[in-house]
């Protein structure tokens, strides 16, 4: 059977033009294919959230898929399969499956819903979703297609119910699996072995076909791939944009071995996706960046210039009287490197007016006497101009700050945190500086000097962030335990690591929920991000 894999990038809502896409595509495809296969909820987006409460927006998905039968009576030697919601007609329940549609000849010859529905990190669809009531195949041009959606297929050890093996008993010669399955650094090589141990154990081709695209704090990284009966590769799309191919089910993988793409490479890739998607399905063109001469603006500069373009990017530096003469150079260089706008906007006259209003209730010593008070003052007038610039011309301004930082608590509220996007907010600081070696990996875009110097926040004279903070390496490789893999702290102590480092990192890791609960939306990279996938609460008191 000649499948035509269509690896598209929806915008959640956006019902009409998603359709239009979708469209496009059959019509294009129609006369060189047996079945156009379309991304798990292609016709809303996915996820479309609290968007599958309202009536109206499922009554608008209904329309649609009324308009892609009346498309399909056209074209009557192909087929479609699409994801959207669907009515249960059940008065019990959330009241709509997340359905697999297969429209042939003008009308719906076949519908799978989903059966695993995800309620952990990231996802929550026992919100909005009820299960599938029985798993079934579908019969189509001489094949009994085992259709199931995204979740189906990750069932090991979640699950008491298995529904790609459940296909099978019922006569699946084919497997086909929509997803709209998030990017997270090495999932790739997870999701393709468990790809080919289907096809393995089944002993019958593998069709998976992803979403690809940012949609708010997810990235989705596509890379759709089909597989023989042995789990060899026929064809695999690349990752992080949008592609249409056909392929042939009965023909053979290649002999080649599969290597998923470098991991640095992918997480650069998502956060250029991620920052792309997020403005252009936002309405905005062009964006502002404080540029302090660190490693971290300089990533975030680096990205923004590959997703919108350098002529579209603006970074500011906003030297104090704290600031060493090389981060505006550094600062200065870098936009050069990446032909970006660059404007300096001193800031000295305007903490010393603070500091002169304030004299009454601050009382300042001598000028190494700089307190968190007056030090989180200078990163909010740094945080008001940028966002005047931003109000001013309607330029999207990205915050800078890492992982490590965002952890920790390293970071000030409505001053560097300030902003309508975070886009390395979940990459630690040591995933930072591999990023910064691979955009230089051909030439020096990023400044040596900017990655060779000991960070600092600049704030206070002689200032550097391991004067607080632990080193980085170490911060890191804790935060990575506690944080993404859940680790105890007791089992970290028992690990071998030093007691002390474990409790401060834990302690500061829970006292900063508040902080990051007004940080602004980031993209995610890792297995557990700061976000909807973490939901801590804040006045609370547990300790462990």
């Amino acid at each position: 059977m000649k499948i035509t894999i269509a690896q598209i990038d929806p915008v959640i809502g956006d019902v009409e033009n998603n359709l239009k896409r979708m469209v496009d595509i059959f019509r294009d495809q129609a006369k060189g294919t047996d079945l156009v296969v379309f991304p798990e909820l292609s016709l809303t987006g996915y996820p479309p959230r609290d968007l599958l409460e309202r009536s109206s927006f499922i009554e608008r998905t209904q329309g649609a898929i009324r308009k892609l039968e009346e498309i399909s009576a056209k074209y009557p030697t192909a087929g479609m399969i699409l994801g959207a919601p669907v009515p249960t007609g059940k008065s019990a329940g959330k009241g709509l499956y997340n359905s697999a549609i297969l429209i042939d000849g003008g009308k719906i010859v076949g519908m799978n819903s989903k059966t695993l529905l995800p309620a952990y990190d990231v996802f929550d669809e026992t919100r909005y979703f009820d299960p599938a009531p029985e798993v079934r195949v579908i019969p189509y041009k001489g094949q009994m297609l085992g259709v199931s959606i995204c979740e189906d297929m990750w069932p090991e050890g979640l699950y008491d119910l298995d529904p790609i093996e459940r296909l099978k008993a019922e006569g699946a010669t084919l497997l086909i699996n929509i997803s709209a399955s998030p990017f997270y650094a090495g999932k790739e090589k997870i999701r393709y072995e468990l790809i080919k141990n289907h096809a393995m154990k089944h002993g019958m081709p593998f069709v998976f076909v992803n979403q690809v695209g940012g949609n708010d704090e997810l990235v989705f990284d596509g890379r759709s791939i089909c597989v023989d009966s042995k789990g060899d590769p026929v064809a695999v799309l690349p990752p992080f944009e949008e592609k249409i191919q056909t392929i042939d089910t009965e023909a053979v993988g290649s002999v080649q071995v599969y290597t998923p793409q470098e991991e640095i490479k992918s997480v650069y890739q998502a956060l250029v996706l991620g920052l792309r998607d997020y403005m252009n399905k936002c309405g905005f063109s062009k964006a502002v960046i404080g540029l302090s001469g660190g490693i971290d603006s300089a990533i975030v500069c680096c990205i923004a210039k590959e997703a919108i373009g350098g002529g579209n990017v603006l970074g500011i530096a906003m030297p104090s009287k704290y600031s060493s003469g090389e981060s505006e150079s550094y600062s200065k260089e870098l936009a050069e490197n990446l032909g970006v706008s660059f404007k300096t906007v001193p800031i000295s006259q305007i903490y010393d007016s603070y500091l002169e209003t304030l004299s009454g209730d601050f009382p300042v010593g001598d000028e190494g006497d700089v307190g968190i008070d007056l030090q989180n003052i200078q990163a909010r007038i740094r945080g008001n101009i940028l966002m005047a610039f931003s109000n001013k011309f309607g330029h999207i301004l990205l915050s800078t700050g890492n992982k490590s930082e965002l952890a920790v608590g390293y970071c000030t509220l409505y001053g560097d945190m300030a902003g309508g996007l975070a886009v390395i907010s979940d990459v630690p600081k040591t995933m930072v500086y591999n990023l910064a070696k691979y955009m230089n990996r051909d030439s020096e875009i990023i400044p040596n000097e900017i990655i060779g110097r000991a960070p600092s926040a600049e704030l206070k004279p002689g200032q550097l962030d391991q004067d607080t903070l632990p080193p980085y390496e170490k911060l890191d490789s804790v935060l990575s335990r506690y944080l993404d893999e859940g680790v105890s702290p007791k089992q970290l102590v028992e690990e071998g690591i030093d007691e002390g480092l474990v409790n401060w990192v834990v302690r500061s890791v829970n006292r900063n929920e508040y902080k990051r609960r007004q940080a602004p939306l980031g993209i995610k990279v890792t297995t557990k991000a700061f976000g909807s996938g973490r939901r801590m609460p804040i006045a609370a008191r547990f300790e462990e």
